[in-house]
């Protein structure tokens, strides 16, 4: 797809937009993640810590490039509600973090991640329903939330 001259600016806002939450989640978080790496119990298969920023990186660059798409799609029902269910399931990608890592309630952070889960499922589907290209980039981050709920299991049941 070429993008008209004026098309490229709905992508650099929303994907700055998403890039600030994760950043500002990074900066809020930083002590508790530091206190997580140095104390905390991890299960099998935990990636290094230098791993995640640059994970979550491309995930909030393909989840803005979604939402990019998602908002330039023909003015919908499904396209409100697609970004409805974008801006609430970033709100609760932000709150996890503060949850988990400066809280350590890691069962509460489990159970909140389940239902993070399921905001990403339902807008990825509503994403499929207005711009099937904004749904596939969906994927990597519900497969990584996925693993993350490993994670945050692993993590609640040794550190009881």
């Amino acid at each position: 797809m070429l993008l008209k001259k004026s098309a490229w600016k709905p992508y650099v806002v929303a994907i700055l937009l998403t890039e600030a939450v994760g950043g500002l989640s990074s900066l809020l978080t930083q002590e508790g993640v530091d206190v997580y790496n140095s104390s905390v119990v991890k299960p099998p298969l935990s990636p290094p810590p230098t791993v995640f920023p640059i994970v979550w990186g491309i995930l909030y660059a393909l989840m803005g490039a979604g939402a990019a798409r998602v908002w330039m799609a023909e003015p919908s029902k499904e396209r409100s509600t697609g970004l409805r269910l974008y801006a609430v399931q970033l709100a609760f990608n932000f709150v996890w973090s503060l949850l988990f890592f400066n809280g350590q309630y890691f069962g509460f952070a489990f159970l909140w991640l389940v239902v993070l889960w399921a905001l990403i499922v339902a807008m990825t589907l509503n994403f499929k329903d207005v711009d099937r290209p904004a749904a596939y980039m969906q994927i990597p981050y519900l497969l990584w939330v996925f693993f993350a709920g490993y994670l945050n299991l692993g993590v609640w049941l040794l550190n009881r």
